[in-house]
């Protein structure tokens, strides 16, 4: 007899045995593939990636708000190493600016300055550059903490900017910060001696009243003091260190810088030669802006169409100083012995024009003046033609040049 096998207790054992191995085997496989993770989904993993996400976040906005990042994000970097994706991939570029972006022209007094003051005032409106012209005149000489104030101030002028000031030369990189470029024009010391002898007796053509506002205190004796008593009487005014004044513009805030010497003089060099782009001499002004144009040309381009313009001409004749006059033979020689340092800076940063002309390839008119005492003369001479520049007078009017003899 066949017998059935098929709803045997034996038989069925053996499919729930079956059955039950590919559970097994399945929930092997599945063990298996999760056990290749790193860390199981779980309720704490969870909130161990929020808690991340969170610092991370919290971290930049610290870092946005605080204008840098904080020190446990420095120190992560520094484990993780110093590579940027700026550093794979190259920064933006950023917005080009002229070079140099930074000026400062720490102009000297009664050396054209007011001249150039006006022509930049009509240049940044036009080439829209930021022009900073400060109306302190009467404190060029500051303590550290103004030096440092001033630096930083200066620093934070949107470029492209052009910053002037009557200062003498302040050493940006001393204090580590990012050093402009200098520009400057002085002029015969002699010849800038007396216009300011008398500008702050008299004024300019600006107003007859122009010079009680700024000596309202000075009495009428010290105001029509004549030059050559002041001179050889040897009043403050007329003896050093008062007519030791070009050298300190350049040669910085150091205390020594105004006592009459080498060291001071060498000192003005020196800082000329390495942070000065150019220094130019108030008697070859027109050969001065050419240069300025050729060489700051986003700045100065177009000065001297500016410069000999007859608008110009109307507001350039109104700030020359009045009743200006030639001391006597005998005070100008007591005069130069004083200002042997400065007519010995004066040399050199006309030496060192003409070679810069020269290297360019700018052809001079102006006439060399003189050198050494030796050209002294007497007063009995014709008076020349005056510049229309800020310093300089009418026809009717006597020039100081008149005591140098031109070879």
């Amino acid at each position: 007899m066949m017998k059935n096998f098929s709803g045997s207790p034996l038989h069925g054992n053996n499919n729930n045995q079956t059955h039950s191995n590919h559970i097994r085997e399945r929930n092997g496989r599945k063990s298996g593939f999760l056990s290749v993770l790193p860390w199981r989904f779980s309720l704490r993993g969870y909130g161990f990636c929020m808690s991340a996400l969170f610092l991370f976040c919290f971290g930049s906005l610290f870092y946005q708000l605080n204008g840098g990042p904080p020190k446990i994000l420095l120190d992560i970097r520094q484990y993780l190493g110093s590579s940027t994706y700026l550093n794979d991939h190259g920064s933006i570029p950023p917005r080009v600016l002229p070079f140099p972006s930074q000026v400062v022209y720490n102009r000297v007094g009664k050396c054209g300055s007011r001249t150039v003051v006006i022509l930049l005032r009509l240049l940044a409106e036009k080439h829209q550059f930021n022009l900073i012209s400060s109306d302190i005149h009467n404190k060029t000489r500051l303590t550290k903490h103004e030096q440092v104030d001033l630096m930083k101030n200066i620093s934070k002028i949107p470029p492209p900017f052009l910053y002037t000031r009557h200062v003498h030369f302040l050493n940006f990189s001393r204090f580590r910060i990012e050093e402009p470029v200098y520009i400057n024009i002085i002029r015969d010391p002699i010849n800038r001696f007396l216009s300011n002898y008398f500008f702050r007796r008299f004024g300019d053509w600006r107003g007859e009243q122009n010079h009680l506002i700024r000596t309202p205190g000075m009495k009428d004796d010290e105001r029509y003091l004549d030059i050559n008593v002041c001179i050889l009487e040897n009043y403050p005014e007329c003896s050093n260190p008062r007519v030791f004044y070009i050298i300190p513009y350049f040669c910085g805030q150091h205390p020594q810088c105004r006592e009459p010497g080498v060291w001071a003089l060498e000192r003005a060099k020196q800082n000329v030669m390495e942070n000065y782009l150019i220094v130019g001499i108030l008697e070859e002004l027109e050969d001065v802006l050419l240069m300025l144009e050729r060489l700051l040309p986003h700045y100065f381009a177009g000065v001297l169409n500016i410069y000999k313009s007859p608008e110009y001409k109307k507001l350039g004749n109104m700030t020359g100083t009045v009743r200006k006059h030639t001391p006597s033979l005998e005070a100008l020689k007591v005069l130069y012995h004083r200002m042997r340092y400065e007519y010995d800076f004066y040399n050199f940063i006309r030496d060192q024009f003409h070679l810069m002309k020269r290297k360019i390839g700018l052809k001079s008119t102006a006439k060399p003046p003189a050198y050494a005492p030796a050209f002294l003369r007497d007063l009995a001479l014709r008076t020349p033609q005056p510049l229309d520049e800020d310093e300089e007078l009418d026809s009717d009017l006597e020039d100081a040049n008149s005591w140098l003899v031109h070879p």
